[in-house]
């Protein structure tokens, strides 16, 4: 704002929408003060009321429509006759005054075509780079890959680069920490992004480069930077399949025949009386009697055991919750000493174990696909599944995360976990 009188007012401003634009807005100094400068041969003070980057979203003639100021001007009135002493008794009155913020438009060039897969809109100057928290580690430990970009640009409109794990790992969503400073001249700063994964098998593996690509401003060219590709060592232990070859065969087996009138001679010859007949005999009877006597047996053998199944079942779905709870106290132990680690590893314990017990599936078994389906089974509601898949997922991240956040917080978890378990009981009939 220019003006030539004091402002001792602004009641009100519509300043323009910036319609098609990204929009940051730099944070005035609290304390900016009026400011004379020297514009069209006269001096005026001016104000910056209103600072803003914009970023446009699409190409074309962009429109910027008109805003309005409301200000309060003191006047001087002077009613008494010219000499050197009008000065000192001039009056002062305060005249409200409505200022037109002119409209503009601006043309905004399109991107050159051609331009990478990887792009996803990043314009400025920019680095990349990226660390890994270990190369060789075991089964179920956590690897954290980091990657950071820096430079001048639209930062804040960055996408994060696709880092490719293998499909054995568990992947968690990654934690973007960004640090931007706006300023006049553009915004410059850097975005840190934390992925973390966990294998849960053995075996060598590969993490390809990862990509970021954005126009470069100076060069007006598309440059694609690229992180490290990663190759990693996980110890653990897998499946093995024996297999059992042999090349032996007995000679009654191979010399079977041997052109078409030699064959092997039969040796266990057997001779029984003449009037000795199968019929009738004892070993008819017994072979005829035998089986029945041998069902009766299985039938009786297996109604037993599915009485003591059923009653092993019945005892351990009624004790999950005590078990349950058991280990929560263990696991409130450790949140008392401060034991991260083994505080997390109780908590998940508690979860699945409650599960397994109450569902009567193994441990091994239980993933988070078919707990999903299981639990909707026993009508549990979709809110509830959730809330029990994200306390896994949100244990399972804090275990190994150097930084926890307040709502992944020890005392956070655990009193998630105690509700959880309570919820769940009163579904799970």
């Amino acid at each position: 704002m220019y003006t030539r009188n004091d402002v001792s007012n602004i009641p009100s401003a519509k300043f323009p929408e910036f319609k098609g634009f990204y929009v940051q807005e730099i944070d005035l100094n609290k304390n900016q003060q009026f400011v004379t400068e020297h514009y069209d041969g006269l001096n005026y003070n001016t104000y910056v009321l209103k600072q803003c980057l914009l970023y446009p979203q699409q190409s074309g003639t962009l429109n910027i429509e008109s805003g309005k100021l409301d200000i309060v001007l003191r006047v001087r009135v002077n009613n008494r006759a010219q000499s050197i002493f009008d000065s000192f008794f001039d009056s002062y009155q305060e005249v409200r005054k409505t200022l037109n913020i002119p409209s503009a438009k601006v043309e905004v060039m399109p991107l050159p075509s051609g331009a990478p897969a990887s792009f996803s809109g990043a314009v400025g100057t920019y680095k990349l780079s990226s660390t890994i928290s270990s190369i060789k580690l075991k089964a179920n430990d956590a690897v954290t890959i980091k990657v950071a970009i820096s430079g001048n640009g639209n930062l804040k409109l960055l996408k994060n680069p696709e880092i490719t794990f293998p499909t054995d790992f568990d992947i968690y969503d990654p934690k973007v920490e960004t640090n931007i400073k706006a300023a006049p001249t553009g915004t410059s700063g850097n975005r840190n992004i934390e992925y973390l994964a966990i294998p849960r098998f053995g075996g060598d593996f590969e993490i390809p480069s990862a990509e970021f690509t954005y126009f470069d401003l100076n060069t007006k060219k598309y440059k694609t930077l690229l992180t490290p590709a990663y190759s990693i060592e996980v110890e653990g232990t897998s499946d093995e399949t024996a297999v059992v070859s042999s090349n032996y065969v007995s000679n009654k087996e191979s010399v079977k025949n041997i052109g078409s009138d030699i064959r092997y001679i039969s040796s266990d010859l057997t001779l029984k009386p003449k009037n000795d007949f199968f019929l009738g005999s004892a070993s008819f009877w017994m072979a005829i009697i035998l089986p029945f006597i041998i069902f009766l047996v299985l039938v009786i053998v297996l109604q037993k055991q599915a009485r003591e199944n059923a009653n092993v079942a019945l005892r351990k779905t009624k004790r999950a919750n005590k078990q349950a709870r058991k280990r929560l106290k263990a696991a409130e132990k450790y949140m008392k000493a401060s034991d991260k680690a083994h505080f997390y590893e109780e908590t998940m314990k508690a979860l699945w174990g409650y599960l397994s017990d109450k569902l009567l599936i193994p441990v091994a078994d239980l993933t988070k696909d078919n707990v999903q389906d299981e639990l909707l089974r026993h009508n549990a509601s979709q809110e509830l599944i959730d809330e029990f898949l994200k306390t896994l997922s949100d244990c399972e991240f804090a275990r190994f995360s150097p930084v926890v956040e307040e709502d992944l917080s020890l005392e956070n978890i655990f009193e998630r976990s105690l509700n959880l378990i309570g919820q769940l009981e009163n579904t799970i009939k």
